[in-house]
């Protein structure tokens, strides 16, 4: 069915426009310089919200997994401002670690909060092996290919003079491979859709029962595309602005732009995300849940990386390439090793969130420095 804007989705536009004023107003006015680089940071995270709310809006007008699949892309938006206008300003360190903390935020953050607070609710979660075997394997490839690159460069001199080169090739077949994959992905999210219908515990939830039932409230096309380019606009003014307030916010609060990039801005990036698969895991939607949190690192390294790395020479600004630093490449390649094995057996306990997000406050502690 047709609606209009809910009162939730108001304030959520009311909240978005606001924090978007308040974001300019900071850049040019004198209120310091933490101010605004935090009035920014969640200002990027509502319009994400909103982004992401939008494409969902648009309901049974694309179906249940084109719509994922959507929403996981545009999804990134802020994310792709905030780098192109950080390669512009030279930050190359910033925006690698912002991309690969996005990717340790989902898997380590996210998805350990996500099994705590479904195994204490309802003690061990079960979900389908099969399908996060499919995601697991996708992620597992990607971050393969963002490695060869670094080692490339630190294990063999005579790469070093081809790493712009090396990075190009790489970012090429990670896009191959996302457009060889949508297809399937946009069947496997249908399917999980699909079986909420057959879940009685979705009767408690209206917006469940909704979706299940293949009545997903919708807006009208042209107030979905007004919302999106609206959305899309703000972010890019408020990445701009992010960008300005960065280094000065830095300096005045002595944190690493490691730590920034790894921490701050991949949490703010994907905040709403991150909260919806924690909603999910506690109503006991395990499966969708799991597939929302590791959607968007699949998508992050499939897309939005390679994108980046291929745009960076014509933005102009810093050339970004695919060599990360030893200890972020290390980090990056245990994550992803531990995520394997915690979802591969088809279950989830609190215990192993709680190690999950456990490894993640380290990792987060140990760029603090740089």
């Amino acid at each position: 069915m047709r609606s209009k804007p809910s009162r939730g989705d108001i304030r959520l536009f009311a909240a978005g426009a606001l924090l978007t004023a308040g974001s300019a107003a900071t850049r040019y006015s004198h209120v310091g310089n933490v101010v605004p680089f935090v009035v920014s940071a969640i200002a990027l995270g509502l319009l994400a919200a909103i982004v992401g709310r939008s494409v969902d809006r648009l309901g049974d007008r694309l179906g249940s997994g084109m719509t994922g699949v959507v929403q996981s892309a545009l999804g990134n938006l802020p994310e792709l401002f905030f780098g192109i206008f950080a390669l512009r300003a030279g930050l190359v360190g910033v925006v690698q670690a912002a991309l690969i903390g996005s990717i340790l935020a989902n898997v380590l953050l996210v998805l350990g909060l996500a099994f705590i607070v479904g195994g204490l609710k309802h003690g061990t979660q079960r979900f389908s092996a099969d399908s996060a075997r499919i995601v697991v394997v996708l992620l597992v490839l990607a971050v393969s290919v963002l490695m060869i690159p670094t080692l490339g460069v630190h294990l063999d001199a005579s790469v070093r003079d081809h790493k712009a080169a090396l990075s190009d090739i790489a970012a090429v077949v990670l896009l191959v491979v996302f457009v060889l994959s949508a297809p399937r992905s946009v069947r496997r999210e249908a399917d999980e859709q699909g079986a909420l219908a057959l879940d009685p515990t979705i009767e408690a939830d209206p917006a469940l029962r909704a979706k299940s039932s293949g009545s997903v409230v919708s807006w009208s096309i042209p107030l979905v595309v007004m919302a999106l380019l609206a959305s899309s606009v703000a972010a890019a003014f408020v990445s701009d602005w992010f960008v300005a307030a960065l280094s000065p916010a830095l300096s005045a609060m002595h944190m690493s732009e490691a730590f920034a990039g790894l921490v701050v801005v991949a949490i703010a990036g994907n905040a709403v995300e991150n909260v919806v698969g924690v909603q999910l895991a506690a109503r006991n939607r395990s499966d969708y849940a799991l597939s929302v949190i590791l959607q968007s690192p699949v998508q992050i390294a499939l897309v939005l990386i390679p994108a980046l790395v291929l745009l960076s020479p014509v933005i102009g600004g810093a050339q970004l390439t695919l060599v990360l630093s030893p200890f972020l490449a290390v980090v990056l390649a245990l994550t992803t090793l531990i995520a394997a094995v915690v979802v591969l057996d088809g279950e989830s306990t609190w215990l192993e969130g709680a190690c999950l997000v456990g490894l993640y406050v380290v990792i987060a502690a140990s760029f603090w420095w740089g």
